[in-house]
Protein backbone atom coordinates (compact mmCIF):
# COMPACT_ATOMS: atom_id res chain seq x y z
CA UNK A 1 0.00 0.00 0.00
CA UNK A 2 1.19 3.71 -1.06
CA UNK A 3 0.46 7.05 0.38
CA UNK A 4 1.07 10.31 -1.25
CA UNK A 5 0.81 13.53 1.23
CA UNK A 6 0.02 17.02 0.43
CA UNK A 7 3.17 18.68 1.68
CA UNK A 8 3.72 22.21 2.51
CA UNK A 9 7.21 22.37 4.29
CA UNK A 10 4.86 23.58 7.81
CA UNK A 11 4.31 22.06 10.93
CA UNK A 12 0.99 19.77 9.80
CA UNK A 13 1.59 18.23 6.53
CA UNK A 14 5.52 17.52 8.22
CA UNK A 15 3.49 15.87 11.00
CA UNK A 16 1.44 14.01 8.39
CA UNK A 17 4.17 12.72 6.79
CA UNK A 18 5.91 10.95 9.41
CA UNK A 19 2.62 9.54 10.18
CA UNK A 20 2.60 7.80 7.08
CA UNK A 21 6.05 7.00 6.62
CA UNK A 22 5.90 5.41 10.21
CA UNK A 23 2.73 3.51 9.33
CA UNK A 24 4.24 2.73 5.37
CA UNK A 25 7.72 3.09 5.15
CA UNK A 26 9.54 5.85 3.29
CA UNK A 27 9.91 3.74 0.31
CA UNK A 28 5.53 3.85 0.20
CA UNK A 29 5.66 7.67 0.58
CA UNK A 30 5.15 10.39 -2.18
CA UNK A 31 4.96 13.72 -1.00
CA UNK A 32 3.27 16.34 -3.33
CA UNK A 33 4.80 19.91 -2.86
CA UNK A 34 2.57 22.67 -4.81
CA UNK A 35 3.55 26.10 -5.85
CA UNK A 36 0.51 28.49 -6.16
CA UNK A 37 2.02 31.81 -6.47
CA UNK A 38 3.40 32.36 -3.43
CA UNK A 39 4.98 35.26 -2.32
CA UNK A 40 8.25 33.42 -1.57
CA UNK A 41 9.93 30.34 -2.34
CA UNK A 42 10.70 29.37 1.25
CA UNK A 43 8.32 26.20 1.86
CA UNK A 44 9.41 24.63 -1.10
CA UNK A 45 13.00 24.72 -0.02
CA UNK A 46 11.86 23.09 3.61
CA UNK A 47 9.92 20.51 1.62
CA UNK A 48 12.92 19.67 -0.10
CA UNK A 49 15.00 19.42 2.82
CA UNK A 50 12.31 17.48 4.89
CA UNK A 51 11.66 15.13 1.83
CA UNK A 52 15.39 14.01 1.93
CA UNK A 53 15.41 14.09 5.71
CA UNK A 54 13.04 10.99 5.85
CA UNK A 55 14.04 9.82 2.54
CA UNK A 56 10.53 10.11 0.64
CA UNK A 57 10.11 10.67 -2.86
CA UNK A 58 9.52 14.55 -3.49
CA UNK A 59 7.01 15.64 -6.60
CA UNK A 60 6.24 18.88 -6.68
CA UNK A 61 3.12 20.73 -9.28
CA UNK A 62 2.79 24.22 -10.27
CA UNK A 63 -0.81 26.02 -10.44
CA UNK A 64 0.03 29.14 -10.30
CA UNK A 65 -1.74 30.21 -12.92
CA UNK A 66 -4.98 29.19 -11.99
CA UNK A 67 -4.72 31.93 -8.52
CA UNK A 68 -3.71 34.74 -11.41
CA UNK A 69 -6.89 36.20 -11.23
CA UNK A 70 -6.90 36.12 -6.85
CA UNK A 71 -6.23 39.08 -4.72
CA UNK A 72 -5.33 37.17 -1.71
CA UNK A 73 -2.49 38.59 0.51
CA UNK A 74 -0.18 35.89 0.39
CA UNK A 75 0.22 35.55 -3.96
CA UNK A 76 2.87 37.51 -5.90
CA UNK A 77 -0.01 39.28 -7.36
CA UNK A 78 -1.96 40.60 -5.04
CA UNK A 79 -0.46 44.31 -3.54
CA UNK A 80 -2.63 43.20 -0.28
CA UNK A 81 -0.71 43.42 3.23
CA UNK A 82 -0.38 40.23 4.90
CA UNK A 83 -2.37 40.63 8.44
CA UNK A 84 0.05 41.03 11.76
CA UNK A 85 -3.00 39.42 13.59
CA UNK A 86 -4.53 36.73 15.47
CA UNK A 87 -7.31 34.79 12.89
CA UNK A 88 -9.82 35.87 15.49
CA UNK A 89 -8.69 39.61 15.06
CA UNK A 90 -8.93 39.14 11.18
CA UNK A 91 -12.76 37.33 11.64
CA UNK A 92 -14.11 40.21 13.31
CA UNK A 93 -13.48 41.95 10.07
CA UNK A 94 -14.72 39.85 7.10
CA UNK A 95 -17.90 39.90 7.98
CA UNK A 96 -18.16 36.81 7.85
CA UNK A 97 -16.16 35.78 5.05
CA UNK A 98 -12.64 33.73 5.04
CA UNK A 99 -9.70 35.63 6.32
CA UNK A 100 -7.78 37.63 3.19
CA UNK A 101 -4.85 34.51 3.34
CA UNK A 102 -7.69 32.12 2.13
CA UNK A 103 -6.58 30.73 -1.07
CA UNK A 104 -9.49 30.24 -2.74
CA UNK A 105 -10.55 26.90 -2.89
CA UNK A 106 -7.30 26.13 -2.50
CA UNK A 107 -7.52 22.20 -0.67
CA UNK A 108 -10.26 21.41 -3.33
CA UNK A 109 -7.96 22.06 -5.95
CA UNK A 110 -4.85 20.53 -4.27
CA UNK A 111 -6.82 17.30 -3.39
CA UNK A 112 -7.73 16.43 -7.04
CA UNK A 113 -4.16 17.18 -8.31
CA UNK A 114 -3.15 15.02 -5.35
CA UNK A 115 -5.50 12.35 -6.64
CA UNK A 116 -4.98 12.09 -10.42
CA UNK A 117 -1.20 12.00 -9.34
CA UNK A 118 -1.89 9.30 -6.64
CA UNK A 119 -3.80 7.30 -9.09
CA UNK A 120 -1.17 7.39 -11.22
CA UNK A 121 0.75 6.19 -8.76
CA UNK A 122 -0.67 3.24 -7.15
CA UNK A 123 -1.45 5.50 -4.05
CA UNK A 124 -4.56 4.58 -2.10
CA UNK A 125 -4.70 7.18 0.45
CA UNK A 126 -4.00 11.16 0.40
CA UNK A 127 -3.02 12.56 3.36
CA UNK A 128 -3.61 16.50 4.15
CA UNK A 129 -2.75 17.80 7.32
CA UNK A 130 -6.13 19.87 7.44
CA UNK A 131 -6.58 21.06 11.37
CA UNK A 132 -9.96 22.23 13.16
CA UNK A 133 -8.04 25.90 14.32
CA UNK A 134 -7.65 26.75 10.90
CA UNK A 135 -11.34 26.34 10.06
CA UNK A 136 -12.74 27.86 12.91
CA UNK A 137 -15.03 30.87 12.23
CA UNK A 138 -15.08 30.42 8.60
CA UNK A 139 -11.00 31.60 8.53
CA UNK A 140 -10.35 28.38 5.68
CA UNK A 141 -13.05 26.70 5.14
CA UNK A 142 -11.40 24.17 3.35
CA UNK A 143 -10.12 22.36 6.17
CA UNK A 144 -12.95 21.65 7.84
CA UNK A 145 -15.02 18.56 8.38
CA UNK A 146 -17.62 19.36 6.47
CA UNK A 147 -15.66 20.06 3.41
CA UNK A 148 -13.15 16.97 4.41
CA UNK A 149 -16.00 14.48 4.23
CA UNK A 150 -17.39 16.05 0.76
CA UNK A 151 -13.84 16.04 -1.28
CA UNK A 152 -13.17 12.19 0.63
CA UNK A 153 -16.39 11.09 -0.59
CA UNK A 154 -16.09 12.45 -4.22
CA UNK A 155 -12.27 11.33 -4.30
CA UNK A 156 -13.77 7.74 -3.72
CA UNK A 157 -16.06 8.02 -5.93
CA UNK A 158 -14.55 9.32 -9.16
CA UNK A 159 -11.68 6.86 -8.58
CA UNK A 160 -13.37 3.70 -8.57
CA UNK A 161 -13.01 3.34 -5.07
CA UNK A 162 -9.23 2.93 -5.23
CA UNK A 163 -8.57 6.34 -3.14
CA UNK A 164 -9.75 7.85 -0.25
CA UNK A 165 -8.28 10.90 2.07
CA UNK A 166 -6.96 10.83 5.57
CA UNK A 167 -6.98 13.75 7.57
CA UNK A 168 -6.08 12.77 10.74
CA UNK A 169 -5.99 16.08 12.01
CA UNK A 170 -9.52 17.60 11.10
CA UNK A 171 -11.18 17.29 14.36
CA UNK A 172 -8.23 18.34 16.10
CA UNK A 173 -6.31 21.57 17.49
CA UNK A 174 -2.90 22.45 16.18
CA UNK A 175 -1.59 21.78 19.69
CA UNK A 176 -2.27 18.51 19.30
CA UNK A 177 -0.87 18.45 15.54
CA UNK A 178 2.48 19.48 17.64
CA UNK A 179 2.02 17.02 20.29
CA UNK A 180 1.52 13.77 17.80
CA UNK A 181 4.73 15.07 15.89
CA UNK A 182 6.81 15.66 19.26
CA UNK A 183 5.81 12.00 20.01
CA UNK A 184 7.36 11.40 16.35
CA UNK A 185 9.96 12.99 16.40
CA UNK A 186 9.53 15.61 13.84
CA UNK A 187 11.90 17.24 12.68
CA UNK A 188 10.16 20.72 13.31
CA UNK A 189 13.29 23.30 12.74
CA UNK A 190 13.19 22.13 9.19
CA UNK A 191 9.78 23.14 8.68
CA UNK A 192 8.41 26.61 7.77
CA UNK A 193 4.98 28.24 8.41
CA UNK A 194 5.69 31.93 8.62
CA UNK A 195 3.47 33.93 5.41
CA UNK A 196 6.84 35.88 5.25
CA UNK A 197 9.94 34.86 3.32
CA UNK A 198 12.53 35.88 5.31
CA UNK A 199 15.57 34.11 6.94
CA UNK A 200 14.04 33.92 10.14
CA UNK A 201 9.51 34.06 11.04
CA UNK A 202 7.73 37.42 11.42
CA UNK A 203 6.32 35.73 14.20
CA UNK A 204 3.36 38.13 13.77
CA UNK A 205 1.43 36.92 10.96
CA UNK A 206 -1.33 34.46 12.10
CA UNK A 207 0.17 31.56 10.96
CA UNK A 208 3.11 32.49 13.52
CA UNK A 209 1.19 33.03 15.82
CA UNK A 210 -0.87 29.79 16.53
CA UNK A 211 2.63 27.71 15.92
CA UNK A 212 4.26 29.47 18.47
CA UNK A 213 0.95 28.81 20.82
CA UNK A 214 0.77 25.40 19.82
CA UNK A 215 4.37 24.60 20.77
CA UNK A 216 3.68 26.50 24.19
CA UNK A 217 0.46 24.42 25.08
CA UNK A 218 2.62 21.55 24.35
CA UNK A 219 5.56 22.82 27.36
CA UNK A 220 8.04 23.36 24.48
CA UNK A 221 9.46 26.37 22.67
CA UNK A 222 9.57 26.22 19.03
CA UNK A 223 12.42 25.87 17.70
CA UNK A 224 12.42 28.40 14.93
CA UNK A 225 11.48 30.63 17.75
CA UNK A 226 14.11 28.88 20.41
CA UNK A 227 17.35 30.86 19.84
CA UNK A 228 15.45 34.70 19.45
CA UNK A 229 13.76 33.72 22.84
CA UNK A 230 16.94 32.72 24.64
CA UNK A 231 18.45 36.14 23.36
Amino acid sequence: MKALVLFSGGVDSTTCLAMAVEKYGAENVIALSIYYGQKHNKEIECSRKIADYYGVQLKTLDLALIFADSTCSLLNGSDTEIPKETYAEQLSKTDGKPVSTYVPFRNGLFLSSASSIALSNDCSVIYYGAHSDDSAGNAYPDCSDDFNNAMNRAIYLGSGGQLEIIAPFVNLTKADVVKKGLELGVPYELTWSCYEGGDVPCGTCGTCRDRIRAFELNGVTDPLFKSKKEN
